[in-house]
């Protein structure tokens, strides 16, 4: 091994390890699968901590409130040099978190792997986050999976498996992740991607025990599998540490099967970039090629709790990026200095004077959300693709600062926090002057409350589900005037259809796409009329405002206004002021005053909010509810207490599988998320803690009509707005007709 001994020596080894002995992977895994403890036994490897420690220190866990809870949080990137083989390896390597609540930890740290490391408990088995990991990493990034399942101790210590009980278990699970990764995969790797024992892709360990073997491990030492069972009798586990130590098997797994930057930038870059792969960027991109046009990604940014300092890390996949240099953001549309540039040791720098193709790399300078892409400042490249994310903000809590003087540095911390990680967002309520933050689950918020709370001391609301508010059918069309009677505009709302909210969610229609190629995309892909699909004026959080107006004069002027307007507008619909999605909106007239004394914003908000209004309370709106699908583990004899708890909180089975040889089964439903702020603590009750529940976002669902005036109404309470559902009726003023 390889020990590093001081910065320079890991410069050097950035400078000349040839690209075939790099290897970029994320280990990734459903939460406490023991990702964090495998890292550690690579640390000790490399001469980073002491191999006494290893497995029990948790190294990349370095937050106060990581360690608190015993859990990873912030995704932690570690460069590590070994041997093998005779030769010199660096492997830049993602610990990532594991709860649901940090999900998008992973998407950002897949988007900058080319391979990854699939860890599931040998025990607990494919639970829903083993599948979101695999559907993240395999299929929306492109990355190449091989298999680590750990906690096999406890096939033996506290199943007393026999050998062949255990082996039947290890293949249930190779099985499972294995037609999962078949039906994600690019359909190129669907089979050459599944992980096979044989051929030294699947490794079997104890990561809390120090051991793991690989097929290619027993066969050179001569060893069979029995010889663990036979060290646990004796209780030898020492033995199995020294003789099969679990280094050893998972970098040679790393490095024989996970591919090189150079191989896993022409399985990834299809994925992950739209662009001409013909062109000479494509080509650079494909090639790795260090002396090609810049371009790179933004993949995460990484807080410092205590001092607020951001530093943000990616990857460069063509060109060179150096110290210094001037790079232009592609989606922000800006040009930035890079201050310094080098390599992240979990919370460190190491600087570098550049970082090539093919590397990751830490940069401070900047700072901007994640996923962005840049390229050199002199020229304007197609973007990367944006990160994918298997979760939305679904929960919510109100915060304002305990010292009014303070909102200003709220917003301002809230905004930071927001730029670092994508899947919370927040919004100011300009009545009750109270910032409301949305995330994932409860537990997401209550840590970024506490964050926000060691620099602003706030007062917080108790979490809250996010609903959704949407129309079933187009709305009636209406003419509206501005106050002054001055300016006018006409139009309706409609539902948009499910193909085109694919395409948006998908980010294969943008905002700020080519004109010609999203009209391209919607009528070829969604059956869009091209005149419409040709005017759109902007798509926010899945809804589209469209310009169906002819021969308009000044327009323009008031073009951006009416759009935050209409913006404003779907962050709180009029059913109970929640989140408008999937909606169409279509401007078909409208009249614009020549003095531009008359056309003040407030004029054009009345006009436009008032049409809004009554259109889409008469296009039959409903209220929406973020529903999850729930898997819940549990003895064979207790799959009956899952069925009533599912059907008990508004839930439908929709999967049962029983695993007899294990005498269990796995009992899989949707269940609206108010419906499971407890569901953990009742499944332990109900199965005598042997019951393990796992979760993810499904989709929105319509609210059930009995419950829906009534959630509404409390929506509308603790938002202290008025009792009374508005009607069309109430903007009836501002309806324009000819006399």
């Amino acid at each position: 091994m390889v020990k590093l001994k001081d910065p320079e020596e890991l410069r050097d080894m950035f400078a000349n390890t040839p690209m075939e002995n790099r290897r970029i992977f994320s280990i990734v895994a459903h939460i406490h699968h023991g990702k964090t403890s495998i890292t550690d036994y690579l640390l000790s490897k490399a001469g980073l901590m002491a191999d006494t420690e290893a497995g029990r220190k948790l190294l990349t866990n370095w937050d106060v409130i990581e360690k608190e809870r015993k859990l990873t949080i912030f995704g932690s990137v570690i460069n590590l040099g070994f041997e093998y083989d005779g030769k010199a390896y660096l492997l830049e390597v993602n610990d990532t978190p594991g709860h649901i609540s940090w999900t998008g930890e992973v998407s950002r740290a897949l988007r900058c792997s080319d391979g990854v490391v699939l860890v599931v408990c040998a025990v607990e088995g494919i639970l829903t986050q083993t599948e979101t990991n695999i559907r993240l990493s395999v299929g929306a990034e492109g990355c190449k999976p091989v298999l680590f399942i750990n906690k096999a101790d406890r096939l033996i210590s506290e199943l007393r498996l026999s050998p062949k009980a255990a082996y039947e278990r290890l293949d249930t699970i190779i099985r499972g992740v294995n037609d999962y990764i078949r039906r994600v995969a690019p359909p190129q790797f669907a089979e050459e991607w599944t992980s096979n024992f044989k051929e030294g892709t699947v490794a079997v360990g104890s990561a809390k025990d120090g051991w793991a073997f690989t097929f290619p491990v027993l066969k050179r030492k001569n060893i069979t599998p029995e010889i663990v069972f036979e060290k646990y009798a004796e209780g030898d586990k020492e033995w199995l540490r020294k003789t099969l130590p679990l280094h050893e098997a998972m970098l040679e797994m790393v490095i024989n099967h996970l591919p090189d930057p150079e191989t896993g930038q022409k399985n990834k870059i299809p994925s992950i970039w739209k662009g001409d792969l013909d062109s000479e960027v494509g080509k650079a991109l494909l090639d790795t090629d260090p002396n090609g046009d810049l371009l790179g990604v933004i993949a995460k940014v990484v807080m410092d709790p205590k001092r607020l300092r951001a530093f943000l890390v990616g990857r460069v996949f063509s060109g060179t990026l150096k110290a210094g240099q001037e790079v232009r953001l592609l989606t922000r549309k800006s040009v930035q200095r890079v201050k310094r540039v080098g390599v992240q040791e979990v919370t460190d720098i190491l600087d570098m004077p550049e970082i090539k193709a093919g590397n990751m790399f830490s940069i401070y300078g900047f700072i901007c959300p994640a996923g962005e892409s840049f390229s050199d400042s002199n020229i304007e490249l197609t973007p990367f693709e944006q990160i994918k994310y298997a979760v939305e903000p679904v929960v919510s809590r109100t915060i304002e600062a305990a010292n009014p003087q303070d909102i200003a540095k709220l917003d301002e911390i809230v905004k930071m926090w927001t730029l670092a990680d994508p899947t919370l967002l927040f919004t100011f309520d300009k009545e009750t002057k109270k910032t409301i933050i949305s995330g994932i689950d409860p537990l997401q918020l209550e840590v970024l409350a506490r964050r926000i709370n060691d620099h602003v001391p706030i007062n917080m609301s108790e979490p809250v589900v996010v609903f959704r508010e949407k129309v079933e059918q187009r709305g009636q069309e209406f003419h509206t005037k501005s106050s002054n009677g001055h300016n006018k505009i006409k139009g309706y709302v409609e539902p948009l259809d499910e193909k085109t909210l694919e395409l948006i969610k998908t980010r294969k229609v943008t905002a700020d796409q080519p004109e010609k190629e999203r009209a391209r995309i919607l009528k070829e892909e969604a059956g869009w009329n091209m005149k419409e699909a040709r005017n759109i004026w902007d798509i926010y959080k899945n809804n589209v405002i469209v310009n169906m107006t002819a021969g308009v004069q000044r327009l323009d002027r008031l073009k951006q206004a009416i759009i935050n307007v209409i913006n404003d507008f779907v962050e709180g619909g009029p059913l109970a002021r929640e989140p408008v999605m999937g909606l169409k909106i279509v401007i078909t007239d409208c009249f614009v005053h020549e003095d531009p004394a008359h056309t003040g914003y407030s004029e054009v908000f009345t006009m436009t909010s008032s049409a809004l209004n009554m259109s889409f309370l008469t296009a039959e709106p409903r209220l929406y509810e973020p529903v999850v699908r729930v898997d819940m583990r549990l003895p064979l004899h207790m799959m009956g207490e899952a069925t009533k708890l599912i059907s008990g909180h508004r839930g439908q089975v929709i999967d049962v599988r029983q695993l007899e040889k294990e005498g269990e089964a796995i009992v899989t439903g949707l269940i609206p998320t108010i419906e499971t702020m407890d569901l953990a603590d009742e499944l332990r009750n109900a199965t005598e803690g042997r019951g393990v529940l796992g979760y993810e976002f499904d989709s929105f669902k319509p609210v059930p009509s009995a419950l829906a005036e009534e959630y509404i109404k409390e929506i509308r309470q603790r938002k202290k707005l008025p009792a009374a559902i508005p009607k069309p009726e109430n903007w009836k003023r501002f309806i324009y007709s000819r006399h």
